[in-house]
Parts: structure tokens; C-alpha cells; sequence
């Protein structure tokens, strides 16, 4: 099995918290959302994403999807942050 396949076979898993939300739409300029789960569910939807690059290093995954990078925990699903590549 391709190491990826294991990120997307747990993506019903992936969350993030209070404070990740906020992160991430800073840092994604997302302020636009209201509803705190669809910043999960765009995030998942970028994960998903057919021309989304998914590496595994350390303990953390990394998905890179045109200019944006975003960080999830490999053994809790978390996203900790998402960010615009420099």
C-alpha cells in the first residue's frame, strides 16, 4: 500500500482544534467562514484532491496543494496548522 493511502483511509479522523481553526484561517485568509467545520472540511477536501502531494516525515504528514502546505499529526489525524508556501 502506498504510504498516502493510509492519511486518506483515515480522513474521516482528521480534525484540528479551537486554536488550529483560528490558525488556519489566518493563515489561510479564510476569515470568511463561519461555521469552524468547514475550515475541517476544506482542508479534507484539499487532502483529497487528486493534484494533492502527500509525504510523510517524522510524525507528522504534509500536504501540498498549489501554494498551500497542510500539517497533520500522524497518529492523532490533527491538523495542527495549514499555511501559503513561501
Amino acid at each position: 500500500m502506498e504510504e498516502k493511502q493510509i492519511l486518506l483511509d483515515h480522513i474521516d479522523q482528521i480534525h484540528t482544534t479551537k486554536m488550529g481553526i483560528d490558525r488556519i484561517k489566518r493563515n489561510l485568509k479564510l476569515d470568511n467562514m463561519d461555521v469552524d467545520e468547514d475550515v475541517v472540511e476544506y482542508c479534507k477536501k484539499m487532502i483529497l484532491s487528486e493534484k494533492c502531494m502527500i509525504f510523510k516525515q517524522g510524525k507528522n504528514w504534509y500536504c501540498e496543494i498549489e501554494n498551500i502546505i497542510i500539517t497533520v499529526n500522524s497518529y492523532s489525524y490533527t491538523i495542527i496548522t495549514a499555511h501559503v508556501k513561501k
